[in-house]
Order: C-alpha cells, then structure tokens, then sequence
C-alpha cells in the first residue's frame, strides 16, 4: 500500500511559486509586517514542514497546532497566540476562505493550452476564439460558440447551436446541447446537460411526449459536478443561477430555476417547473416534487422529501419534510414513548 502524502502531487498537479509571506498576506488582506519568509506550498498541520502553510479551521483540530511544522498558519484571530516558535500566525475571519485563497495561488488551475487537436471534428460555420482550447475526439456542432480561454475536454459533444462564454471549463465526455453558458462556467465529466425532459400526455392509449421546446441557462460561475443531468425546458427554460453549485450526480428536471449561489449536493432530485430562491441549500439525496416554490436561504436537510413550498429562511427535514424543529420534537417524543415501552415489558407479570 503506498504510502499517504503531502497534498499537490506533481504527476497531476502543476504548482506556482514560491511566494513570500507578504504576498500571502495581501491575498488575505492582512496588513503589518511579516518575516521574509518564502513558503513553497500548502499542507495539513501534521504533515506540514517550514516551508509551508497550513490552516485551522476546526476546533476540533486545535490539538495539532501545537505540534506543527509548519511555517504559517491561517487561522481564526482566537487562535493567533497558540502557534508554536518558528510558525507565523496569519489570522483571518473566515480561515476556510482563505485556505482556498492560498491554495489556489499555488496551485491555479491549468491555464487552456490554445489550439485545436487533430482528431477534434468541428463545423465549419462554428464560431472559436484562437485563444480557446478544443481537446482529443471533440465533436463541435454547426454554429457553436467558444468564447476566450475555454477549454473543451477530450471527447466532449457541444450540439449544434450551443453558446459557451469565457474561461469556462468543459470536461472531459460532456454533452451539451440547447444550451446558453456564461462566463467561468465549470462543467465535470460525464455530465449531461439538455436532453428532453421527463414530458408526456398521458391517455387511455399510452403515452404522447410533449416536444420539450425551452433552453438550458447558465450564468456567470456556476459549476456543474461529474454525471449530473440537466433537462432542458418544454415551454419555458430551465435556468442555473450565477454562482450555483451542483455536486456529482443531481437531477435537474425541466423549467426548473435555481437563484444565485444556490447549493445541491450529491444524489439529489428536483422535478420540473420547481422555483428555488436565491442561496438555497439543498443536501444530499433530498428529493423535491414539481411545481414548488422554495424561498431564499432555505434549508433542505438530506433525504428529504419535499412536497410543499418551503418559506425563505426555514430549515426542514424529514419525510414528508417539515420544519426541522418540529421533525427534532417527533423525533424525541418517539424516542421516549419507544423507551417507555420497553420499560413498561420488563417491569410485567412475574418481574421483580
């Protein structure tokens, strides 16, 4: 078994710097002066060496701060004091954010490589930007449009028609079609996104599909995770907020809309023509009826399901979901009638 090591492997990951701790500290907004230290790279607090940053973000991981190597640490102001000798504190509100920050100055995405690789298949009356990067086994359709600096991965479909703005990050296997992109958007492998949605007439002769006629929008941000699905509207469009994060392996139905910096985590449904707010979040395998309104800010526990409108601002869980303090009193009153039952059967005929 091989052995676990520090994050950033060079095999597939590309790094920048070094970079000095002033430099950190003016991508954290700290300000006042550092010790003119060069940091290499990035590392957990238990592996970390002098020459790189680590974070705390956890509490419950405050025990490994006094142990670490680590030549800087970003953290919470509350924990400044408790670095070791050697390690320079870098204390910030938000310690995550800022990792993420730093993380990213060391190792930025691959920058697109521009060109078009040989075995890619492309309309002629696509539109490309020279500074766009068109992978092995791509298909192009007729009349596509590739903005500046975005990269298509290996054997990725754009169907005919398709809009793909700047910087955006096409993976490797992707289908597109019927689709508006914004800028940034980041698609994962495998995902599918406009396909016809799950629409049909029902009679008493079978079933009739209803041609499913609206768009896929994506604006400005977003990123689409590996092997979700994304029907496209039937009359309306189905839309994907600026800055909405889909995990792996979500369903979007048809003319669903999803606000701004919305989340949906792993596993999870949404059936069609559902409205949800801005900076809802959805976890894991939940599962959401058609024809919802969802507030903003909204909570929706994991495997809930939801049947209802669910006001801005409320937590719910459970299912059928309801407020998550009303789902937490059940939960305890079944707990006590279940311990009073049994309870009541060992303290029965012939029990002393």
């Amino acid at each position: 078994m091989m052995e676990a090591g520090k994050p950033g492997d060079e095999r597939f990951f590309r790094r920048a710097g070094p970079h000095s701790l002033s430099v950190l500290a003016a991508l954290l907004g700290i300000e006042g002066r550092l010790p003119e230290v060069l940091i290499s790279g990035v590392a957990p607090l238990q592996s970390a060496g002098p020459q790189d940053v680590s974070f705390l973000d956890n509490r419950r991981y405050a025990g490994l701060l006094a142990e670490t190597k680590a030549g800087a640490v970003i953290l919470h102001p509350d924990f400044a004091d408790k670095v070791p000798t050697g390690c320079v504190a870098l204390a910030v509100a938000e310690p995550y954010v800022g990792w993420a920050k730093v993380s990213a100055l060391f190792y930025p995405y691959p920058a697109p490589v521009a060109g078009v690789h040989l075995s890619a298949v492309i309309d002629p009356s696509a539109v490309i930007d020279p500074s766009a990067e068109i992978g092995p086994g791509a298909v192009i359709g007729a009349g596509v449009e590739i903005g500046a600096e975005t990269s298509i991965g290996a054997l990725a479909y754009i169907a005919p028609g398709v809009v793909i703005g700047k910087q955006c990050r096409i993976h490797a296997q992707v289908t597109l079609s019927h689709a508006i992109l914004g800028n940034r958007v980041v698609i994962y492998p495998g995902a599918r996104i406009g396909q016809d949605g799950f629409g049909f007439a029902i009679s008493k002769t079978g079933f009739t599909p209803v041609p499913q006629l609206g768009r896929v929008l994506i604006g400005d941000g977003a990123e689409i995770g590996a092997n979700t699905t994304i029907d496209r509207g039937s009359a309306q469009d189905t839309v994907i907020g600026p800055g909405v994060h889909i995990d792996n392996l979500v369903q979007i139905g048809h003319n669903v809309n999803i606000g701004p910096f919305s989340v949906v985590v792993a596993q999870a449904g949404i059936s069609g023509s559902t409205q949800i707010g801005q900076g809802v979040m959805i976890a894991a395998q939940a599962g959401l009826t058609g024809h919802l309104n969802i507030g903003d800010k909204a909570r929706i526990g994991a495997q809930s399901g939801v049947m209802q409108d669910v006001p801005p601002g409320e937590e719910v869980l459970g299912a059928p979901a309801q407020n998550s303090k009303s789902f937490f009193r059940e939960v305890i009153t079944l707990r006590k009638l279940a311990q009073g039952g049994r309870k009541g059967q060992n303290q029965g005929p012939g029990k002393e």
